[in-house]
């Protein structure tokens, strides 16, 4: 599929260079000791090479981390951090959930990252995905595993965990832990968070769809997480994490590592709809389908801000090949090459 795309996906593309940008210092942090009786100094340029190997690595995935200095205190404890995505299974795997995750998560875990997917089949169930029919959820999520993969993805140190497994594992610690999260938020909170279910705060919401966002904060205390590395639709909840940690001054507080949306091909979609077939590319797609989406995709010449092909090839191609060639004629300007290793 890759090698479909980068054949097709560029013949109106303008040249576009950036780079990445390298923390060389960060700001001095004072963090308390367990015992509140000393405190630790990070100075301004730190001295371990590989931690700074590391850290400049794990950002480049990113388009918004909260905060840089944590992640960074992290990354000094020298031990595998705990980073995590939870996911609906629901539908067809389309490509940023597909090559984009890899990418993603094979950046993570070359960097001493474990990560845990949380295969979130009764969240799905709350949402109404698959009618909500818990065996076709089921179904769904065990395709999901299947195309991460044959699709490049390192399993090495990665871990699928269901989440009705897990919970019932565990059930005091965890519904303990909801019922706390829902306590300590009003409503109104709460109903800030529904856009991660792709529901807005105006909608006639049921009862399930106001627990989804407590039970999706408390995934992230019952895994111990150190990252939530999801995409920014997700910011609000991982966000509610945060907060609930400061209310419980709880000292293990998640990084949020957020990745930007892969926007929808057609004119105007931020993020790609798995109900319009024409808005995205599917994990599952054939060649021929490939090409008459790429043909008919919004692309204005010059034009780079939201244009849905030049965000393909930033997130999809670079990372695998970086570069792409396009053959032109020559009252066009002949052959092109871009070899834009470095995006930011």
């Amino acid at each position: 599929m890759l090698k479909i795309l980068n054949t097709r996906i560029f013949f109106n593309l303008a040249s576009h260079k950036s780079k990445y940008f390298f923390y060389k210092q960060m700001e001095t942090i004072n963090i308390k000791k367990e015992d509140n009786e000393a405190q630790v100094k990070i100075s301004q340029e730190i001295h371990d090479e590989n931690v700074e190997k590391r850290y400049n690595e794990i950002m480049s995935i990113t388009s918004e981390c909260i905060q840089p200095d944590e992640l960074k205190l992290k990354l000094l404890q020298k031990r595998k951090l705990i980073c995590y995505d939870g996911f609906e299974p629901s539908g067809r795997m389309h490509i940023a959930q597909g090559l984009l995750k890899s990418h993603i998560v094979n950046t993570l875990t070359n960097n001493g990252c474990t990560f845990i997917f949380w295969i979130a089949d009764w969240f799905a169930q709350l949402n109404n995905k698959m009618s909500g029919d818990l065996n076709k959820i089921k179904k769904v999520g065990q395709y999901f595993i299947e195309v991460w993969k044959s699709c490049g993805m390192n399993m090495e140190n990665v871990q699928f965990m269901w989440a009705s497994d897990e919970i019932n594992k565990n059930p005091d610690k965890y519904w303990s832990t909801v019922i706390d999260i829902s306590r300590s938020f009003n409503i109104n909170r709460i109903k800030r968070c529904l856009t991660i279910m792709g529901r807005t705060e105006g909608e006639d919401n049921y009862c399930s769809q106001i627990l989804y966002p407590c039970m999706q904060c408390a995934d992230i205390f019952f895994l111990n997480v150190d990252i939530c590395q999801l995409g920014t639709d997700q910011r609000k909840v991982n966000m509610l994490a945060r907060e609930y940690c400061d209310i419980k001054k709880i000292k293990k507080k998640p990084v949020i590592l957020s990745h930007g949306m892969l926007p929808g091909l057609l004119e105007g979609q931020e993020k790609m709809s798995k109900s319009d077939e024409n808005s995205a590319i599917f994990m599952d797609d054939n060649e021929a389908d490939v090409n008459r989406k790429i043909k008919k995709a919004y692309c204005p010449p010059n034009v780079i801000e939201s244009n849905p092909i030049f965000a393909y090839a930033k997130t999809i191609i670079y990372p695998h090949y970086k570069e792409f060639s396009l053959a032109r004629k020559e009252k066009n300007g002949g052959k092109y090459v871009n070899k834009m290793c470095n995006h930011s």
